[in-house]
């Protein structure tokens, strides 16, 4: 069944076109990853979808479960069952982490949840996120490393436990234990027939969490749709065959690694994520 349909959606950033037309459909029940060169808008449809209030929707429409939603806050989203794990989560000094957790909890409830039904859930939650409980009493991500960031991330996926769950690179700049970490907790929402759409460029997670589909997103459009096997020919070829075979010029980005040394290996670097 259709669960996000993105049509010809044009978003700008701080005055600048940063999607021109994308149309996407994620089906119920499947992981879709996302790939393209960096710079070429995979956030910023997260953050559309999303509902950053600083991605301004110029046309098109975005629709959840048959729901219209490019107009709705983020807030109300969220409380439809959307979820973005961040690629740069940041820090909020005053905001005690679990106190951030609960009212988070508490938004999509009719109900406030009991405080002792809440550090049930929150200790279950740290066990399978393999946090420390300390991590729950400091300030929301203040001094966390980038790992911590990230699992902290997970902690929040997986006491909201949302339907359709987006992750912008959520394995970047961890270790290898803890890309396994974070690939056990999204092999656990896959095996509950939650809904996910992953951004990533490491070969490792994706061999774990086996996307069931893939997309690649060029110039702030989606040009090319396929099965698992698109994730290796990219990681094998970088992204030059799309220019070689499908004759799309690729914008250059500042500063951007040559189109045929750009893979989801070449960014994770291998050797280190065998």
């Amino acid at each position: 069944m259709e669960y996000l349909r993105v049509e010809d959606l044009h978003v700008n950033v701080e005055g600048k076109e940063i999607l021109r037309g994308v149309n996407l459909v994620v089906n119920e029940g499947e992981t879709l990853a996302l790939f393209g060169p960096n710079g070429h808008g995979k956030s910023t449809l997260f953050l559309a979808i999303m509902g950053h209030p600083s991605y301004v929707v110029t046309s098109g429409k975005i629709y959840f479960k048959g729901v219209d939603i490019t107009e709705m806050t983020t807030s109300e989203r969220s409380k439809l069952g959307l979820f973005l794990g961040m690629q740069a989560p940041v820090e909020v000094p005053g905001v005690v982490n679990s106190d951030f957790l609960r009212a988070a909890v508490n938004a999509r409830r009719d109900k406030p949840i009991s405080t002792v039904e809440f550090y049930r859930k929150l200790n279950a939650a740290i066990e399978e996120v393999k946090m420390t409980f300390d991590l729950a009493t400091r300030g929301l991500n203040e001094g966390f490393s980038g790992g911590e960031k990230k699992r902290n991330e997970i902690l929040q996926m997986v006491l909201l436990d949302p339907e359709f769950i987006m992750l912008d690179e959520i394995d970047s700049g961890l270790d290898v234990d803890a890309i396994t970490i974070i690939s056990e907790c999204i092999k656990h929402e896959q095996e509950k027939g939650k809904t996910l759409f992953v951004i990533s460029h490491y070969a490792r997670l994706f061999e774990q969490i086996k996307p069931t589909r893939a997309v690649v997103m060029i110039n702030g459009q989606v040009v090319l749709e396929g099965g698992p096997e698109l994730v290796e020919k990219i990681d094998d070829e970088g992204y030059e065959f799309i220019r070689k075979d499908y004759g799309i010029n690729i914008d250059k980005i500042e500063d951007e690694t040559p189109m045929n040394q750009v893979s989801i290996g070449a960014c994770a670097v291998k050797e280190n994520a065998k």
